[in-house]
């Protein structure tokens, strides 16, 4: 059994896996919710599966792009549970567990071809995102990145060559992107659910984390912003 973590947007979402899937979810888009549900998820799929954390194969956290308070709690989190019962850490990129859940998503229905390829998105805030692209095999075509969508964004792409785009960074370029031969899958939400194959795949080439030097892979720099108020009020 692997408990799966994703924090790295709005979502606060655990998923507890066995090697035939999804066992046990839990969900919440409560705004900040992570801090305060977080352990009470992971505490509930336990218990309701009749589990210890040191029953666990492994956890295994999205590890970035995203939030950077959501990564730092879903990363912290996993950390002192890896630690506490001596459990492999495995750390995700959020890209590749959403392109994973897109395929998931997807059925015959869905018309999408063998070359198409996907782009998962976050909103980084503005009208710049986190991206990448993948082919229908999961191999990566663009590297993860942070960029300011234009018109011309997509423009070193054939037209003939279909993209999909899902995650909430595409849902602001709808109006911006102008090209043929794009999709935007709507429905589309991220969960810790989309982690299991990532994740077993990486189990079966041992592919750990090293607990006490992993951190989140936060592409870009913190910058805070300046407060409405100060600490008096005034």
């Amino acid at each position: 059994m692997i408990i799966c973590l994703e924090t790295a947007t709005n979502l606060c979402s655990v998923a507890l896996c066995d090697s035939a899937g999804v066992v046990s979810l839990r969900e919440s888009n409560d705004q900040k919710s992570h801090a305060s549900l977080l352990t009470v998820f992971i505490d509930e799929v336990l218990k309701e599966n009749n589990l210890k954390p040191g029953n666990l194969d492994a956890i295994a956290v999205s590890k970035g792009p995203g939030s950077y308070t959501g990564l730092r709690i879903g990363v912290s989190v996993a950390k002192g549970i890896a630690y506490a019962a001596s459990i492999p850490l495995i750390g995700i990129e959020t890209m590749l567990s959403m392109f994973w859940g897109i395929k998931s998503f997807n059925n015959p229905s869905s018309g999408y071809e063998n070359n198409t390829l996907f782009c998962p998105m976050l909103d980084a805030r503005r009208m710049e995102v986190y991206y990448a692209i993948y082919n229908a095999e999961g191999k990566i075509i663009k590297n993860i990145s942070a960029e300011i969508i234009n018109e011309d964004t997509f423009s070193n792409i054939p037209e003939l060559q279909k993209i999909v785009l899902f995650g909430d960074g595409a849902l602001k370029c709808k109006e911006t992107i102008k090209r043929t031969n794009i999709r935007f899958e709507d429905d589309f939400r991220i969960s810790a659910s989309h982690m299991y194959h990532p994740v077993y795949k990486a189990i079966n080439d041992r592919l750990y984390e090293n607990v006490a030097y992993f951190e989140p892979f936060y592409l870009k720099d913190f910058i805070t912003s300046k407060p409405r108020k100060n600490v008096l009020g005034q």
